[in-house]
């Protein structure tokens, strides 16, 4: 057996908007625990918490200002040790999202760092760097969330940088005593029951100590997202994505492994897909790790998926994290299928996150296939959203409330006024009309975890992709003598799936759409899938 993590399902709950439980109209601690039995009810096996942490929520808790506590919307350390307790008795185990590449500027730690001067005890804690002979910022390093990566300190007559909101200055993982004052917050929540962390921008722990200048993307190589956002001008290669951030994070595993050797540790890298696989290998770096490249896709096609895969076999012994959808896109049916699309679309993508080589990240709500939720302008309360609005309506949209009871206020989420708006087109999706309904996008979530559960194949076997035309894509899962084919058709029109390997294999019972045994292969109605074992 190998450890629990390797091509298990993690259940990712934005803790805002899950459950809540006491009426002030975000979701909580005590709402999670509330719904543990939903949760196991789908055969997952951890749930990935959103940040909990203090916060002024500039970012919506991607802005801690103290590592130590929980937020008081959330409830209390109690409630959380209380939380893991409940899970792990029902099996499933709990992971943090920690931010530590950065911190809120209220966070004490800056206030000290800023304060201090360059001859405080915290001094060197942040990246702070001088200005240019003309007072502007130190090079041309740009913020993702818009405008200079650097913000001017009169206080200590330097810019410190941030990556994101100028809320959010940069930890400097270079130092010594900062890197043990963040390893050590996650020796603080292992020993109060967590089982391991997601690392936010996991990427961007170093920076380049000469601070030059990051080279730009040519523009013929500049997609729609580029010209909106001034930061994916640039290639980001000395702000993030650093040779030496490999050995760093395998400090940081070898810091949660020395808790107990089932701690799971992963990471998220924006950027720069061809490396995310030297950040997880078996020899150092995290246990695994993902990218946005799956997540960004807006294509429903066959390409995309084996191209990402492609490159990841650059580094074949690494194991991904395979996510479709997150708090952070556009939900997964409306990216691929559109304005409209529905069970069938969200069928078709449960099918694929749940068959591929990964461990697979589920985010609340995707086993429900919701589409994005359409919010004014007014309703937003994401600074991503606001900055780029209309070019990008930010990520608000993947963030409403849960629809748990179709004719409840609130959509069941809370008895009070919700932070965001549950969303009228999620009523007919809400989960106790789905648990009646065996045809489900709900149902078949549930359907193809089991099936996945049931595999070795599906669970821990290689991936070989077969050479079928679009809109087919098709690949074969293997591991010690077990096969399974996995086909799909990624398109609204019947398609055919030819190939030796699809002849004569036998239907497993679990399946999206309509199917046709034909010669040499299958043919495949719209959004349809079909898995055979071999």
């Amino acid at each position: 057996m190998g450890p629990w993590w390797k091509g298990a399902v993690v259940y990712h709950v934005y803790v805002r908007s899950f459950f809540d439980s006491d009426g002030d109209g975000h979701g909580d601690l005590a709402g999670v625990m509330a719904k543990l039995d939903y949760l196991q009810s789908l055969g997952v096996d951890a749930v990935w918490l959103s940040p909990i942490h203090p916060s002024p929520n500039r970012d919506w808790g991607y802005d801690v200002s103290d590592y130590d506590e929980v937020h008081p919307d959330y409830g209390s350390v109690e409630d959380f040790q209380a939380l893991t307790q409940a899970a792990h008795a029902r099996g499933l185990r709990v992971l943090l999202d920690e931010v530590l590449s950065h911190t809120s500027d209220e966070h004490p730690w800056f206030a000290a760092s800023r304060d201090g001067g360059s001859g405080g005890d915290k001094a060197d804690w942040y990246v702070w760097a001088d200005p240019a002979d003309d007072g502007t910022a130190p090079n041309n390093w740009l913020s993702v969330f818009g405008g200079p990566a650097w913000a001017y300190q009169p206080a200590r007559r330097q810019h410190y940088h941030h990556k994101f909101l100028r809320q959010q200055p940069k930890l400097n993982w270079r130092n010594p005593a900062t890197r043990e004052a963040a390893l050590s917050v996650l020796d603080t929540w292992l020993a109060r029951g967590a089982d391991g962390f997601r690392l936010d921008v996991a990427n961007a722990f170093l920076h380049d100590d000469l601070l030059r200048d990051n080279p730009a993307v040519p523009p013929a190589e500049r997609d729609r997202a580029a010209w909106a956002h001034a930061s994916d001008m640039q290639r980001h290669l000395f702000d993030s994505n650093l040779p030496e951030n490999i050995p760093l994070l395998d400090e940081v595993r070898r810091r949660v492994e020395s808790h107990g050797a089932d701690r799971f540790v992963f990471g998220e890298f924006s950027e720069e897909e061809e490396r995310c696989g030297a950040y997880c290998s078996p020899q150092e770096g995290l246990h695994s790790a993902y990218t946005f490249v799956l997540l960004k896709a807006r294509r429903l096609a066959a390409g995309p998926f084996r191209d990402h895969y492609r490159t990841l076999e650059a580094h074949p012994d690494h194991w991904p994290t395979i996510s479709l959808s997150n708090h952070d896109v556009m939900r997964t049916v409306s990216r691929f299928g559109g304005p409209g699309a529905g069970v069938a679309v969200a069928k078709l993508m449960l099918g694929l996150l749940m068959s591929l080589r990964g461990t697979i990240l589920l985010y609340q709500g995707e086993e429900l296939g919701l589409p994005e939720a359409e919010l004014t302008r007014n309703e937003l309360r994401d600074p991503v959203g606001d900055l780029y609005w209309p070019i990008a309506k930010g990520r608000d949209g993947a963030r409403t409330p849960m629809p748990w009871q179709a004719d409840a206020p609130q959509l069941g989420f809370s008895t009070g006024a919700a932070w965001l708006p549950a969303a009228e087109a999620h009523r007919p999706l809400a989960v106790d009309r789905q648990e009646l309904d065996p045809r489900s996008a709900l149902a078949f979530a549930r359907q193809m975890i089991a099936l996945r559960k049931a595999s070795r194949a599906l669970t821990l076997g290689g991936i070989e992709f077969l050479d079928t035309p679009e809109p087919i894509l098709a690949f074969v899962r293997r591991h010690e003598g077990q096969a399974v084919a996995c086909v799909f058709n990624m398109s609204s029109a019947a398609a055919e799936a030819v190939h030796p390997l699809l002849k004569g294999g036998e239907m497993l019972p679990v399946s999206a759409g309509t199917a046709e045994p034909r010669e040499g292969g299958l043919s495949l109605g719209p959004h349809a899938c079909r898995f055979l074992k071999l």
